[in-house]
């Protein structure tokens, strides 16, 4: 009786450990899913607010540069059309005048 007892307790401990690693496999899903939102916003606010400074010409740059092969999927691709686009041609340079 008392080995039977013994090994159910095991069989319980055991059901509950992996309730445990299930939650906190979870919670580390959502910190790391929070982690690469909080990143792309900051990448976003940066390409859209300071796009003539020379940081955001040199980020929006490298993603049109690295985007292509890390994005898989077409649904993927058109979430990031407008960054994909090749970047417009400075003002000053479209606006001479031919010599």
């Amino acid at each position: 009786m008392a080995r039977r007892a013994i090994r159910e307790r095991l069989e319980q401990l055991e059901a509950r450990r992996q309730v445990l690693v299930a939650r906190l496999a979870k919670q580390e899903r959502a910190r790391d899913t929070r982690r690469k939102i909080l990143l792309g916003a900051l990448v976003l606010q940066r390409l859209h607010t300071n796009s003539k400074a020379e940081f955001s010409q040199h980020l929006g740059e490298w993603l049109r540069a690295e985007l292509p092969g890390f994005l898989i999927r077409d649904g993927d691709r058109e979430l990031f059309d407008d960054i994909l686009a090749p970047a417009p041609m400075p003002r000053e340079i479209s606006e001479r005048s031919p010599e």
